[in-house]
């Protein structure tokens, strides 16, 4: 029986004669197709300025410039998430403070940020694990009363929504991924959904190297940028699987739903909180028994591998990595977001999985996870 991993990403014919007609065009880098892939994202969400870049992460750091958010400020985020969403904090001299996660959406704490919140604080930046949306009218309430930007790591949440709304279509910054495991792809890349045009032009001139060309054929530079620009190459990736984005988050709805009926209760695991309403079923995470289980995670990974199951881990708790562990931050520190990160997995959840391999996995699961319960 073939491989199943963990994701694989579901590129079409029409992707590909899209690629082969950039290629032919001469035009390879940033250009035609960016701006149409920027105006297609805008409509997704309502008509907000969207703006791409080379990464979500590059995305969620020209956002933290454009916010204004720099040396002696303070970000409040959580350390659940891929180590970006904290690295992009450092990378601009602000300091990350994290604050623990609920232990049953596994996003930040909403209850927990206030205490965290000092005359420092400049910025909140939650984040949507899974694909599952952080309480955003909640969110909003603190962030106004103590007048806070928003910044939403929204990359795993791409055509999610909260009460009816598209995430993206409101709120204040709101980044996207569209990394080659995203629920749609541009190979690597990103963008940002942003206020206003005023914003946006700032945007435009941090990922190109702060430049301002005019008219004439001459050019400025104002600030310091970088260089986080989207090529058109990936952009006509991004067109086609934009297209097919509702029908692939349908599709992960669908199979997530199949996992709730074939997951057997017995071997213990702690299943996602089952959301079909807002979330976009990024991922599905159940939480390892390992207290009860005589094998390890790295273990576990391994026999299913041997299954011909791929799993993944996504994600350690951040502050518990060295460089982290280095600015203060010690094992106990946020013991929810630790016990999730040592326990979770990643299970395979694509569009192109068939119903089939669901019951397939789980039966993989039982003879695994069974004879090494204790």
């Amino acid at each position: 029986m073939d491989f199943l991993p963990f994701t694989r990403p579901d590129i079409d014919q029409d992707a590909i004669d899209a690629v082969a007609a950039v290629l032919r065009s001469g035009w390879l880098t940033t250009g035609p197709k960016c701006r149409e892939l920027e105006a297609a994202l805008s409509a997704y969400v309502g008509g907000r300025p969207v703006r791409v870049a080379s990464s979500a992460t590059a995305a969620l750091e020209i956002a933290l410039r454009v916010a204004g958010v720099g040396p002696g400020d303070e970000v409040i985020t959580s350390p659940l998430s891929w180590v970006a969403t904290a690295n992009v904090v450092l990378a601009v001299g602000a300091t990350p403070v994290f604050v623990d996660v609920d232990p049953t959406t596994r996003n930040i704490d909403l209850s927990r940020i206030e205490a965290a919140i000092t005359p420092r604080t400049r910025l909140l930046l939650p984040v949507d694990l899974a694909g599952l949306p952080v309480e955003r009218e909640r969110l909003y309430r603190i962030a106004r009363a103590h007048r806070l930007r928003v910044l939403e790591d929204a990359a795993q949440s791409i055509g999610a929504q909260w009460q009816g709304r598209r995430i993206g279509s409101f709120g204040d910054l709101v980044s996207f991924s569209f990394h080659a495991n995203k629920n749609m792809t541009t190979g690597e890349g990103g963008c940002l959904v942003m206020n206003d045009d005023d914003e946006a032009r700032r945007f435009e001139k941090l990922r190109l190297q702060g430049v301002t060309r005019f008219a004439d054929g001459g050019m400025d530079v104002d600030v310091l940028g970088g260089k986080s620009n989207l090529t058109d190459i990936a952009a006509a990736i991004g067109l086609s699987q934009l297209r097919r984005l509702d029908t692939f988050n349908e599709r992960r709805r669908h199979l997530a739903r199949l996992y709730f009926e074939h997951f057997d209760r017995a071997l213990g695991f702690e299943l996602p909180p089952a959301e079909f309403v807002n979330g976009n079923w990024h991922m599905f995470q159940p939480l390892l028994p390992l207290s009860r289980m005589t094998i390890d995670r790295g273990e576990f990974i391994a026999a299913m591998k041997r299954e011909g199951v791929g799993v993944g881990v996504h994600y350690p708790a951040m502050h518990l990595f060295t460089l982290y562990r280095q600015r203060g931050f010690a094992e106990g520190d946020f013991p929810v977001a630790e016990d999730i990160g040592r326990r979770t997995v990643t299970l395979p959840l694509f569009p192109a999985m068939r119903d089939s391999d669901v019951p397939r996995v789980c039966a993989a699961l039982g003879r695994v996870v069974a004879p090494a319960l204790r």
